[in-house]
């Protein structure tokens, strides 16, 4: 059964599609007006080994948070859609990433229950390129949202804004990868004493 969410999501102030294979390979083809963005979706696409097309064109003349934002909102509902019904899906992961000075810690669970936990160390750059570097916490707060899953973050350390925010997004990456595989000894089983995720 293929695992592929595909939404599309038109505003006044954005439009955005977004198709993702939970079963791909990595490829990925993203365009949103900020580089930087992009740059952080396509390790997203590359370290979940998930096929990801991300188009999105927003009012940028006004400023990145509504394209930022819109598109992570439409991320984190092609997730879920791709998730289909858990059943023999591990459902928890975590992953530990450094990035030279910086290390990230992210912990997952596809539980249907939206909740973020996040931290990062304080007085970072402002922006990298285009990308305002307090849009990382509303980025995450959007897609679980969206995604209905529980999340953990955490950056105890790191000095460089680029390196910080990238290795919190390779870390998710493997983390929503190891927690939405297929458990070849769980199959047909839902990871849930409740009966329902």
């Amino acid at each position: 059964m293929s695992r592929v969410g595909r939404v599309e999501r038109v505003t006044k102030e954005t439009s955005v599609l977004v198709e993702i294979d939970l079963d791909g390979s990595g490829k990925v083809d993203v365009s949103t007006g900020v580089g930087f963005y992009d740059h952080m979706l396509d390790q997203l696409g590359r370290h979940g080994l998930f096929d990801l097309t991300v188009k999105t064109e927003g009012d940028l003349h006004i400023d990145s948070h509504h394209t930022i934002e819109d598109t992570a909102l439409a991320l984190g509902a092609a997730f879920k859609q791709a998730l289909g019904d858990k059943v023999g899906i591990y459902r928890f992961g975590n992953c530990t990433v450094p990035l030279d000075e910086s290390l990230a810690q992210v912990t997952v669970d596809l539980s249907g229950r939206p909740y973020l936990v996040h931290t990062e160390p304080e007085k970072m750059a402002p922006m990298i390129g285009e990308y305002d570097t307090t849009m990382t916490r509303h980025i995450l707060e959007s897609f679980v949202a969206q995604a209905q899953i529980a999340l953990h973050v955490h950056v105890p350390y790191g000095r460089n804004a680029h390196h910080i925010v990238e290795c919190q997004f390779k870390a998710l990456a493997r983390a929503l990868r190891y927690a939405s595989e297929r458990d070849p000894r769980a199959t047909g089983i839902l990871p849930s004493t409740k009966g329902a995720l």
